[in-house]
């Protein structure tokens, strides 16, 4: 076998036991390695683990006789790519071994191209294709490059502070830090000290000087999130702060100047909140230089494939596993108001309950989106860039809805013609016409 491969232009190193192909796979990324189930010391199952293991792109195949096919089967289960039975003829393992190498090629082009599609529909991590997104992209690339002070208005879970790092990390700022406090998290009384810093002394528990957020965001990018629910008192020194780049830590009279660019974010309607005397209008127009609308989920629901297929990669790499289109026209219908947030949970819940599959079905969804009504799933297309052949592809859903009537009815015309609420004379015409009369 080693000199027949060799005469069709492969590399072959020869392993007489299992042992021995183990230390060599410890030292040379093999791209192939094909074993006998059946060996002294270590078998081959073995062998294809620790081969997987070490490298997830390898192809494994094994060598089986007729009453270890079970075993056979079991490494297939374990990762292997193919196998092939005793007695065999050289043509029949260059088959295998041809057919697994090109679905590794296969493989691994098909993660180049998603890769490739990601980093097409993405900013800094940001990933979108729809409208919306698109216009934001263009935003982002325009400000970044400046420091100029940015307002991020959107739902809770659109992913401000995403964007805010976004910002810093495509910004000239990239080198220092970016400095995130979510202002409705921290007690009021302790909001000023958290931001300015205090000295020893300031009020009780202040044990030592510590700087605070702004100070350690000089030359980098400070992100106040939530900056509505900040206090008036409060509201009055942060405007100071971003007219003069300049403060004092709480307990202090030493003046702090500092060379940073904000970053606000909120889920309110702040301009209603001036309006209604809750939020300083000078700080508003303050912090709303440029202001960023970021949009809903389900106003860009044609993003949630491209989310989704990151999502997998993201919780399980590697696998393969993918979302059933009805799983899918579920998660399109739905309408999200946790947003990108609650997607990111939905996939990851799916994910943990799919384990040991390879595809995610509406019963892997949370409770909430299974129980849509069925109504209220429109069928998922991914439009393509080029555009669609739309009398094709409505050709293509008729004849799967008449072939599961069928199925349904176990042959019968006059019932499959009932279920979809047509004549049988009319069902008879399509069937003709599709070639399955």
């Amino acid at each position: 076998m080693a000199e027949r491969l060799s005469e069709r232009g492969f590399e072959v190193v020869e392993a007489d036991n299992g042992e021995k192909a183990i230390q060599f796979l410890e030292q040379f990324a093999f791209d192939v390695v094909i074993t006998d189930l059946r060996l002294p010391g270590i078998d081959g199952t073995r062998v294809i683990e620790t081969a997987l293991e070490r490298y997830p792109g390898i192809v494994g195949i094994v060598i089986t006789g007729y009453g270890t096919m079970k075993d056979a089967v079991d490494a297939i289960k374990r990762g292997a790519s193919d196998f092939i039975a005793k007695p065999f003829q050289f043509d029949e393992l260059m088959h295998v071994l041809q057919k697994a190498i090109e679905q590794r090629r296969l493989k691994s082009e098909n993660a180049y191209l998603r890769s490739q599609l990601e980093e097409r529909y993405q900013f800094a991590g940001i990933l979108g294709r729809s409208r919306p997104m698109r216009e934001l992209f263009t935003l982002l690339e325009t400000v970044s490059r400046s420091a100029s002070t940015i307002l991020i208005t959107g739902e809770t879970g659109t992913g401000k502070e995403v964007v805010a790092r976004a910002i810093h990390h495509s910004s000239p700022r990239r080198a220092h830090r970016f400095v995130a406090l979510n202002c409705s998290a921290i007690p009021e009384t302790l909001l000023e000290a958290e931001l300015f810093g205090h000295v020893r002394g300031a009020f009780t528990g202040a044990v030592g000087t510590r700087q605070g957020r702004m100070e350690q965001a000089h030359k980098g990018t400070l992100f106040l999130d939530e900056v509505g629910t900040m206090s008036t008192a409060l509201q009055m020194k942060l405007l100071r702060a971003l007219q003069e780049r300049e403060f004092e830590r709480v307990g202090d009279s030493h003046t702090v100047k500092v060379d940073v660019r904000f970053i606000a974010a909120t889920n309110s309607d702040l301009a209603k909140m001036v309006a209604e005397g809750a939020f300083r209008e000078d700080l508003y127009y303050r912090l709303n230089v440029i202001p960023m609308q970021l949009p809903p989920l389900r106003e860009r629901r044609d993003d949630i494939p491209l989310l989704v297929t990151h999502f997998l990669e993201k919780f399980a790499p590697g696998t393969g596993m993918h979302v059933s289109q009805a799983a899918m026209r579920a998660l399109m219908a739905y309408g999200w108001p946790g947003n990108v947030r609650q997607l990111e949970n939905a996939v990851e819940r799916a994910v943990a309950l799919g384990v040991g599959r390879n595809e995610i079905d509406n019963t892997d969804l949370p409770p909430e989106i299974q129980a849509l009504p069925q109504t209220a799933s429109t069928p998922f297309v991914d439009f393509p860039e080029d555009g669609l052949d739309l009398p094709a592809y409505l050709s293509s859903i008729e004849r799967d809805l008449i072939r599961r009537s069928l199925e349904r009815t176990g042959g019968n015309r006059n019932k499959a013609a009932e279920l979809l609420k047509i004549k049988r004379t009319t069902l008879v015409e399509k069937l003709k016409r599709i070639g399955e009369d």
